[in-house]
């Protein structure tokens, strides 16, 4: 069993800054790989960043520049620190851990909501 926890969304003005935080826990022996996605209604799920065990990063065009992520491997934690926030930033952010093998590859968090106001 995997636990995929997310915390740190909110509401914040244009121009402001958020950091989300995602914990895994649980059978995550073979974890390689944590993302950040978002959707809002009506439109498909999209890749925000990821991380792989390694380090190494990818990032949506939309945020390169504005959105950072990092992770603690450690602690299985991943976070995403995000500068300079738009309205279109708005959505509900879900982190991803990705298993390098195992019956289920992938387990998703509840999400949680950013709201960036004009």
């Amino acid at each position: 069993q995997v636990q995929v926890m997310e915390s740190g969304g909110g509401l914040v003005q244009a121009g402001g800054s958020l950091r989300l935080s995602c914990a895994a826990s649980g059978s995550i022996f073979s974890l390689n790989a944590m993302g950040w996605y978002r959707q809002v209604p009506g439109i498909q799920r999209e890749l925000v960043a990821s991380i792989t065990r390694s380090g190494s990063t990818n990032y949506a065009d939309s945020v390169k520049g504005r959105f950072t992520i990092s992770a603690d491997n450690a602690k299985n934690t991943m976070y995403l620190q995000m500068n300079g926030l738009k309205p279109e930033d708005t959505a509900v952010y879900y982190c991803k851990v990705h298993m390098a093998w195992g019956n289920r590859r992938d387990y998703w968090g509840q999400g949680t909501q950013v709201t960036v106001s004009s």
